[in-house]
């Protein structure tokens, strides 16, 4: 059967199209002109960690934001004893916010699996949870796994069983859930030992891929050598990346619990997640007494703790 040259342009421009389902929204760029996108957060920590958010002069002048290579550092004071205020840090919060979208970011390095400390990097609403949460790289301590989460400020999201390759720690979405104490949501951990902290750095580093639509949010994570040719070349397609990490969807009306999101990087040290697990650590609680104890008096300890930024490119839908 002979087809039409016009039929077959036009099967040739949907393959185009279909293969160039995300153009390039933000490109937040390295050094300078990153920093110039985020807000430096300079309030006490909302998880109560034993930490002092500086804003962008200080962290400049502290060596605690630069540009190393071609890489974005922000890291952590690891040279002074910590006074009572908790040991420095940096927490940008982007400019934009977003409803939606394709969000790659490109590590060479994470903060390393050391005893006291909680990196993430998250999208969260102005004032948290009211619009939603999204946890996309986070841990404590010396973990060795990474765990996405979702948090919603309303009941009625859990995690659909099916279609990642991740295990589900918690399914329930809702941040009071039962139990909780107001720190719940439906989390999935990545079952790969490369996919935080020493692991993750050891492998050289990798690409986090976060598509979040009306009908669900998957994460996946590629290590640097696996990196698919797609983002390499701006024209990312996820329906060729196979299975993601981490998948949310089913009974949670994603529209409506997640709304007007902006990106966050930071670094804390205890608080509620890290400090409570302190004592159940074998390898940190010999450590010290306590997890503020430790943090305070032992700054060495943390010249891993910091984020090696290749790029973060945001793509939205055609």
């Amino acid at each position: 059967m002979k087809l039409h040259l016009s039929v077959l342009v036009g099967i040739g421009l949907l393959g185009r199209l279909s293969a160039a389902a995300y153009r390039l929204q933000d490109d937040y760029g390295k050094g300078d002109s990153f920093f110039d996108k985020f807000d430096f957060f300079t309030e006490p920590d909302p998880t109560s960690g034993f930490v002092n958010y500086i804003d962008r002069s200080v962290a400049r002048r502290a060596g605690i934001i630069r540009s190393q290579g071609d890489t974005t550092y922000l890291g952590v004071d690891n040279r002074n004893i910590a006074n009572s205020t908790g040991r420095q840090s940096v927490r940008l919060t982007s400019y934009q916010e977003y409803n939606h979208g394709l969000v790659i970011l490109d590590l060479a390095h994470m903060p390393g699996s050391v005893c006291g400390t909680w990196p993430a990097f998250w999208m969260v609403g102005t004032v948290p949870p009211t619009a939603g949460e999204i946890d996309i790289i986070e841990g404590v301590n010396e973990g060795p796994n990474n765990e996405v989460t979702l948090h919603t400020n309303d009941d009625g999201c859990s995690v659909q069983r099916s279609g990642f390759s991740g295990r589900i720690a918690t399914e329930n979405c809702y941040i009071y859930s039962t139990g909780s104490a107001g720190s719940g949501g439906c989390g999935i951990v990545d079952s790969e030992a490369n996919s935080y902290g020493d692991g993750f750095n050891a492998a050289g580093g990798g690409v986090f891929a976060t598509e979040w639509t009306s009908d669900f949010i998957r994460v996946w994570r590629f290590s640097s050598s696996n990196v698919p040719n797609d983002i390499r070349a701006e024209n990312p397609d996820p329906s060729r990346w196979g299975t993601p990490v981490a998948r949310f969807s089913g009974s949670c009306d994603i529209d409506s619990q997640f709304q007007n999101l902006h990106i966050v990087f930071d670094v804390t040290f205890c608080g509620s997640w890290a400090g409570s697990a302190w004592s159940q650590s074998n390898k940190c609680a010999p450590l010290a007494r306590t997890c503020v104890d430790y943090v305070r008096s032992t700054p060495a300890a943390f010249s891993e703790s910091y984020w090696g930024i290749n790029s973060l490119k945001v793509y939205q839908q055609d």
